[in-house]
């Protein structure tokens, strides 16, 4: 296992500042994910990390090790593309085995790692087909051994998953991860699919314009975002404006057109100013529906459009001037607020107070 430094990584393509001084640490055997909008830097960053481009400035470290200008394949990372990149003529063991082969690797050893590499991936029935007998679920796992059976350093992950089916995606992102911990690679994947990051990653950082927002643990991400470009790119959310009241520590006070909320600030090392402009992040699950108006973080309404989805209604929570997303476990307001106005209601601790 090893950790992955990034310090002030500058890559421009042109007059195209793609990354912008980014500084980044990934630490041993860390399942990482890089999310973010199209063009927003994160490919361009594995790429750096693999070595397929060479930054204008900063400096990349695997370990003690400085790969800033390492070729490629001097750096021992598994690559896994989107694509597959599977050659068609080969059958699946003939592809594991190509990068040890070119690697000049003994044939029994080749033999013996190929077959390891494809009992991890579950596909040792498989080693004498070619590709195009396989499903994209399979493909996939010969993909992810083909990158496992040269004994990467850390395994580099370009959007993977991109090309399967919704449940084929479910089942490869807990395969993924029990190949990852199991070989304890240090491991860095590129996604826009929130869900996956969400499910699989130890830590992730959100990426915009060559800028890194933000960087935690699944967690705190969702429930804490410290601006409004993650709270919006991670999940469903509702934003609402208003003005900052009072302020005590990381407690704060806000007033708005649809009345006052207590809640929390998103980044607590940045202070705003009483007065000043702020918004609110409140995920739709956070609400909560009643009939009674609650002392606090409360807001009459009435429902509006609904999603019925069994276990669980989407509603849009009609309050004055702003209509809300409010998601309701084991639905009751289905039929709507025909017998009186309905309240929802939200924690401090769930209410998110981020600057601008």
């Amino acid at each position: 296992m090893i950790s992955i430094q990034v310090d002030q990584l500058t890559k421009r393509f042109g007059s195209t500042v793609a990354l912008h001084q980014l500084d980044l640490r990934i630490d041993p055997g860390e399942l990482f994910f890089l999310l973010g909008p199209s063009g927003c830097g994160k490919t361009t960053l594995l790429r750096s990390l693999a070595g397929f481009y060479i930054p204008e400035e900063g400096m990349i470290r695997f370990g003690d090790e400085d790969v800033t200008r390492l070729e490629p394949h001097k750096r021992n990372t598994g690559m896994m593309f989107q694509s597959y990149a599977l050659w068609p003529h080969m059958t699946v063991a003939q592809n594991v085995a190509f990068g040890l082969e070119e690697r000049k690797v003994a044939k029994p050893e080749i033999k013996r790692r190929v077959g390891e590499a494809l009992e991890s991936v579950r596909m040792s029935t498989y080693a004498d087909r070619s590709p195009n007998q396989l499903s994209g679920g399979q493909q996939q796992r010969v993909a992810l051994a083909r990158a496992l059976v040269i004994r990467p350093r850390c395994l580099l992950l370009d959007e993977p998953l991109s090309n399967l089916d919704a449940k084929l995606r479910l089942e490869m992102r807990t395969e993924i991860r029990r190949v990852c911990k199991e070989f304890k690679l240090t491991t860095v994947y590129v996604t826009h699919d929130q869900k996956e990051a969400l499910s699989i990653s130890d830590r992730m950082a959100i990426l915009e314009n060559g800028h890194i927002l933000q960087v935690g643990a699944p967690q705190e991400v969702y429930r804490r975002p410290r601006r409004k470009t993650v709270a919006h790119f991670i999940g469903e959310t509702d934003l609402i404006e208003g003005k900052l009241a009072a302020l005590e520590g990381e407690s704060a006070v806000v007033d708005t057109a649809i009345g006052r909320f207590h809640g929390i600030l998103g980044d607590p090392t940045e202070q705003p100013a009483i007065g000043s402009a702020v918004t609110l992040s409140i995920r739709p699950e956070c609400w909560t529906l009643r009939e009674t108006a609650a002392d606090v973080n409360s807001v009459p309404g009435r429902i509006g459009d609904s999603v019925y989805l069994g276990e669980v209604a989407q509603y849009d929570f009609v309050a004055g001037p702003q209509t809300l997303k409010v998601y309701e476990l084991n639905p009751r307001h289905l039929a709507g607020s025909g017998d009186g106005p309905l309240h929802a209601r939200v924690e401090p601790r769930d209410v998110v107070v981020l600057s601008g």
